[in-house]
């Protein structure tokens, strides 16, 4: 995941959500019932810079307030990786990610295997009309979250190495495992 600055207007919003954002409709066919629907963006360093374009656009925000948004966003970006989370299961109890009760815990996942649990998970039980237009997926059938996991591991290494090609956000619990796949670009050698 390659950092620095980005050239995006408001208008490209929509393909850069769109890349960053994955969906899940598993089936069990012997329960004759969906197992977990999961739809999760993963608010990466090129998603945070494009949702700053457009949010500020949308708001008529003064490029001092833009700027400082951006700033803040980015430094958030450097200490935590954050998903926008939207699930619906069979059981509404069940699915709530927050819950002692949830058929299902939340992990991130790369591609040699190491797992990192999330240091927060909050429920948004009112998505604001912002959340509501910059993701799609919420809607009032779903249960709407913001799953936040460390940059960095308590070795001091990277939860996502810059060379990381591959990462998971799973879903597993009783009921099976749904994984949510993202493919990063590697930088360039040399």
């Amino acid at each position: 995941m390659r950092l620095g600055p980005r050239a995006f207007t408001e208008t490209d919003y929509d393909h850069v959500y769109q890349a960053w954002t994955r969906e899940a409709h598993p089936f069990a066919l012997g329960r004759l019932a969906d197992v977990i629907d999961a739809t999760a963006t993963f608010e990466s360093w090129e998603f945070r810079w494009a949702y700053v374009v457009r949010y500020a656009h949308d708001h008529a925000l003064p490029t001092e307030s833009r700027t400082a948004l951006l700033r803040t966003t980015l430094e958030d970006a450097r200490a935590h990786h954050r998903f926008f989370v939207t699930v619906v299961g069979t059981d509404w109890r069940e699915s709530d990610l927050t819950s002692e009760q949830s058929a299902w815990r939340v992990l991130l996942v790369d591609e040699a295997g190491r797992v990192t649990a999330p240091l927060e998970i909050e429920r948004i039980d009112r998505p604001t009309p912002a959340e509501r237009i910059y993701f799609p997926s919420v809607t009032t059938q779903r249960r709407t979250f913001r799953i936040v996991f460390p940059a960095t591991h308590a070795d001091g290494t990277p939860t996502i190495a810059e060379d990381t090609r591959v990462i998971v956000l799973r879903f597993t619990g009783a009921q099976g495992t749904v994984d949510l796949r993202w493919e990063l670009e590697t930088p360039a050698a040399g």
